[in-house]
């Protein structure tokens, strides 16, 4: 399977890498920010499995050039089988402290990057293809909602709604879009949310779901919003 991942350098986006790293006839790409992580990553990949194919791309899904990024794509993957947007970022703090640039920032990172995406690479993917958003249980219409954390979770409940639409406008296409609705992991993000909280899922045990998901997912759900949490936090 030819797969893009984006927010790959930590976390769950990280892990998910890892997990489909394990089978020799997947190709995946994983896009981030930071190049050092990213090598950090190959590295792991290849004492796992040195035959792995992870190609790891340095690039910014909000202001990075796709008319760069997409010649790439096309040369080394051809098609794209899956997307994973799972890059986002987090502001903790009250209402009132909370500036219009952090508003801002958060939908950027948390909606426009994944919009950019998949609006460039939907001419790369065809009929059976399944983008998988990555969303939040703060963002989950009727779940708990937490003090510091409404830049955040508005952006992650517009993510929802994109999903929901854009699965419609694509049905005809065969190409399959849902969302994960993420409750705790423990990752870095967790830790910003809610400082000295443990979660009893571990950031692989997430990344692995949500790569199983990636994979088969598409075959019982589109258009879904789905709760994954066994708390929240």
């Amino acid at each position: 399977m030819n797969i893009v991942l984006t927010g790959a350098s930590s976390g769950i986006g990280f892990e998910a890498a890892l997990e489909f790293t394990n089978y020799k006839e997947n190709k995946i790409v994983c896009i981030a920010r930071s190049a050092d992580k990213l090598r950090k990553l190959l590295e792991i990949a290849r004492s796992i499995n040195p035959d792995c194919v992870l190609l790891p791309v340095e690039f910014d899904i909000v202001h990075d050039d796709y008319a760069v990024l997409l010649p790439f794509l096309k040369e080394r993957l051809g098609t794209i089988d899956i997307l994973i947007n799972n890059a986002g970022a987090l502001i903790n703090k009250p209402f009132l402290e909370t500036s219009k640039d952090d508003m801002y920032q958060m939908f950027e990172s948390n909606v426009l990057g994944h919009f950019n995406m998949i609006q460039n690479l939907l001419p790369l993917m065809t009929a059976g293809s399944h983008i998988v958003n990555i969303g939040s249980m703060g963002g989950f219409q009727g779940s708990v909602k937490f003090p510091g954390l409404s830049a955040y979770s508005s952006s992650k409940s517009a993510l929802h709604t994109l999903t929901e639409c854009l699965a419609f406008e694509l049905a005809e296409t065969g190409i399959k879009v849902n969302c994960l609705a993420l409750g705790s992991a423990q990752t870095e993000m967790l830790e910003l949310a809610f400082p000295g909280y443990e979660s009893p899922v571990m950031a692989f045990e997430m990344g692995k779901y949500v790569a199983d998901f990636a994979k088969t997912g598409h075959k019982f759900f589109n258009g879904k919003v789905l709760p994954v949490a066994v708390t929240t936090p």
